[in-house]
Parts: C-alpha cells; sequence; structure tokens
C-alpha cells in the first residue's frame, strides 16, 4: 500500500493490527485513495468493568495505573501502546491516533475499587500508556473527575503527560501535593520545533511544557521531567539543551528512556524514517541495533528502557553528568508519596452507619 505523510499525524498508514479477523483487499487504486485521504478524528465511549490496572515489570517505578483513554491523538510515532489497538481489531498506525476511546465512568469505577474492604492503598499513576491530557479531555475532562476523587478520599496518584492542559487542574493537584500526594512528570523529548511537528504532531510546544513545569513549581507540586524516547541521530544531541532549560523551569528531577521498538511499532517507525528522515534511515537504525544486542528491540527487563553496549553507556554518561550540572536529581524514582491519608469510602460508611 502506497503511504504518505499526514499533516498532524505521526503515522504514515494503516496496517492490519495483529488480532484482526478481517482482512481487506484493496486494489492499488483504492489503497492509493486510502492512503492519501486525510484522517479525522473519532471518539467513541468504552464500558470497562475494571479501571486500575496492575503491573509487574520491575523496570517500571509503580505497580498500578489508569488510562483514561485508549489509543492517543497525540501522534507520537514511538508510543509503545501503539500495539494495543490490534487487540481491538484496529490498526497500530493511524487507527491509534484517529480511533480514541475514552472511559465515561472512570471516577465511578475508581470508586467501586476503593470500595472493596480488601482494598490496599498504594500510589496509583495516570498515564502510564496513553496521554490523560490528550485532546479530548479538554471537553471531556475525564482526568480531573479522576483527579477530584483522589482529592476527596486523599489518596496518592502520580501523573505522566506531554501536555500543559495538566495546569487547569493546578487546584486540585495543589490541593494533594499540600499533603504529598502527588508528583508530575512532563515529558520533553526535544526542544526543536519542527522535529516536535514530525516527532510528536499535536502535542503542545516545547515552550508551553517548560511554561507548565514553572506553573507548577510555584504551585510547590513535585514535578520531574522524562527525555523519552532518545532516539539516535534524531534528538540524542539535544540532551544537555533540555536538561539545562527543565532545570531553570524548575524540575527536580529528570530521566530518560531509550528508544523502544516493540511489535508492530518498529514497521511504523522505519516508515516514519522513510518519510521523514530517509538520508539517515540506516544510521539510525544501526545504532538502535548497536543498543540492542544486534536486534531492533531488546524486550529483557533492565535493559529494554536503557539498551546496552556502548553508544548506550556514552548516552547515560551524558544524561548522568548533565543532571549533575544542573542540579537535577537523575537516580532511580523513588516513590515517596503518602498512603496514610487515605479515606477508604467502604470503611468511612461503615463508620458512619454504626
Amino acid at each position: 500500500m502506497a503511504v504518505q505523510a499526514h499533516k498532524g499525524r505521526g503515522a504514515v498508514s494503516a496496517p492490519e493490527g495483529r488480532f484482526s479477523t478481517q482482512q481487506i483487499d484493496f486494489s492499488a487504486q483504492e489503497a492509493n485513495a486510502r492512503a492519501q485521504k486525510k484522517p479525522d478524528t473519532v471518539l467513541r465511549a468504552m464500558s470497562v468493568s475494571r479501571i486500575i490496572s496492575s503491573n509487574e515489570s520491575p523496570d517500571v517505578p509503580f505497580d498500578r495505573s489508569i488510562n483514561p483513554y485508549q489509543g492517543c491523538e497525540h501522534g507520537c510515532i514511538y508510543c509503545y501502546a501503539r500495539p494495543s489497538h490490534s487487540y481491538l481489531g484496529l490498526s497500530p498506525g493511524l487507527d491509534f491516533e484517529t480511533r480514541i476511546f475514552y472511559k465515561p465512568d472512570a471516577a465511578k469505577r475508581l470508586l467501586e475499587e476503593w470500595q472493596k474492604p480488601n482494598y490496599e492503598c498504594r500510589p496509583i499513576t495516570i498515564g502510564a500508556n496513553t496521554d490523560p491530557y490528550q485532546p479530548a479531555d479538554k471537553s471531556l475532562q475525564i482526568t480531573r473527575q479522576l483527579l477530584e476523587m483522589f482529592v476527596k478520599f486523599r489518596h496518592p496518584v502520580n501523573l505522566i503527560t506531554k501536555s500543559n492542559l495538566i495546569c487547569r487542574d493546578i487546584d486540585l493537584l495543589s490541593d494533594l501535593a499540600s499533603d504529598g500526594l502527588c508528583s508530575v512528570a512532563i515529558s520533553l523529548p526535544t526542544m526543536d520545533s519542527k522535529l516536535k511537528r514530525i516527532m510528536e504532531p499535536r502535542v503542545p510546544a516545547a515552550a508551553l511544557r517548560l511554561k507548565a513545569i514553572s506553573e507548577l513549581h510555584a504551585q510547590a507540586i513535585p514535578t520531574s521531567v522524562l527525555v523519552a524516547p532518545i532516539i539516535p541521530m534524531i534528538n540524542d544531541g539535544e540532551i544537555e539543551q533540555i536538561l539545562e532549560s527543565v532545570a531553570l523551569a524548575g524540575a527536580r528531577q529528570a530521566h530518560y528512556i531509550f528508544l523502544r521498538l516493540p511489535n508492530e511499532v518498529k514497521g511504523l517507525f522505519d516508515e516514519w524514517l522513510v518519510a521523514h528522515f530517509p538520508d539517515r534511515r540506516a544510521h539510525v537504525m544501526s545504532l538502535i541495533r548497536q543498543a540492542s544486542g544486534g536486534r531492533d528491540y531488546d524486550h529483557r527487563f533492565g535493559i529494554r528502557q536503557t539498551g546496552r553496549g556502548p553508544y548506550a553507556a556514552m548516552l547515560a554518561a551524558r544524561f548522568k553528568k548533565a543532571c549533575r550540572q544542573f542540579g537535577l536529581e537523575s537516580e532511580s524514582y523513588q516513590d515517596t508519596l503518602d498512603c496514610s491519608r487515605f479515606l477508604h469510602p467502604g470503611r468511612q460508611q461503615l463508620l458512619l452507619d454504626l
């Protein structure tokens, strides 16, 4: 099928998902027309029975998460959540960033989880896979509804986002932070506006994210930065500039993640290189393989986040040195949120009834 870059989109094609049961054959003319058609965003409600997901990966610093959305309009080509759309019979390519599913009952489902007699309070991360502050949340406000629950029942929460829309909820985050109940991580992989438009098409500009860091810092909301992902020959030259900028804005920690290419992401990323960086494609992939033991992706725990070998070691050394230079903490993330303040809704009601 012919492919081309679409303005405001990351993927350049819509390959079938691995689990699609409906295979569609297009003639060459039909395939070309489909590839060139401007993809519009469609929002659909999704019903879920549970809202908290569990994670046992030893190299992920949290074991519980909530994703208010499945799919993400930000369109970051490297997003490791893209393969999740395959389970819906949709494409991890353009479908992932144009067919967005939202969970309107997220806050209700969260309360149901907390009401269970055996619920044990531990910090929950919002935005582990897809961005909780992607464009749809401006009107749907599902993330704000969730945060209102965290405030009401004093439950600790971490948030990960690329969007300055998080500043809309500073009133709630400030309330939580006053009791040591929240932290925020802002993802910022490039300061280059031209690169941002093709690397993360519908994400707010770097300047807006730096301003968001400053506003969060001003309200004493603990804020860290993720330089994620680092892509060889694409944004690896910006490490020092990014860290200096976020330190000046008020971030107190910084971490990075090396590019991950699981499942269908590899093919989508290769198409993206062909469309935007054909002259660098071979060099980029060569360095990725050097950091992945000769493969396109080494999925093993403890390696997949940082890579291995001389090139990966060089990135780690540069990052650590720059963090020291600009006064940023860079050691492994340690969760210090307070779980003792949680007001268990089921137990609180029982006490009231007594």
